[in-house]
């Protein structure tokens, strides 16, 4: 490892320790040439998963583009962005152990809807009205009625 300060490679490992999250290795380190210390950070490096668009082109996964759309989806309603984040962790994760190297678009939105519908109806209905491209009134009528009759089955239960 380099040292920032005056380019020397030769450097020695002072601390040890891994972040909260458990995903990173933090290490403090003292440079031979100039004693200066600096602080490096090690994950696994993970290969980038890659989605096919329903119209067939390949594009990486960007977590931030679904954050995005999942915050548009939940905006003005009670749910924390950690909570968003959270899953888009998990979303990620998930996607990362298929161990497959290009997924369909769709596995993604279906997750992400399921998670929403879990969440807020009014998200979700937001949500799915641009992921399924609804086109008029009717499209939107015909989701809010499955989702009401979803809601009657569980209470019934």
């Amino acid at each position: 490892m380099k040292c920032p300060y005056c380019g020397e490679i030769d450097n020695k490992v002072i601390d040890s320790r891994m972040t909260k999250d458990g995903n990173t290795v933090r290490r403090r380190r003292e440079c031979l040439g100039c004693n200066r210390r600096f602080t490096t950070y090690e994950r696994v490096e993970q290969l980038p998963i890659v989605l096919i668009k329903k119209d067939g082109r390949r594009e990486t996964f960007d977590r931030a583009k679904v954050l995005v759309g999942m915050q548009k989806a939940c905006e003005k309603r009670d749910i924390s962005v950690n909570t968003l984040e959270q899953f888009v962790d998990d979303l990620e994760r998930e996607l990362q152990e298929m161990g497959e190297k290009e997924i369909p678009s769709s596995v993604v939105g279906e997750r992400i809807m399921t998670r929403l519908h879990e969440l807020d109806d009014v998200a979700y209905v937001r949500f799915a009205s641009v992921y399924q491209e609804f086109k008029d009134i009717n499209d939107f009528m015909s989701e809010l009625k499955e989702l009401f009759e979803s809601r009657i089955k569980v209470t019934e239960q």
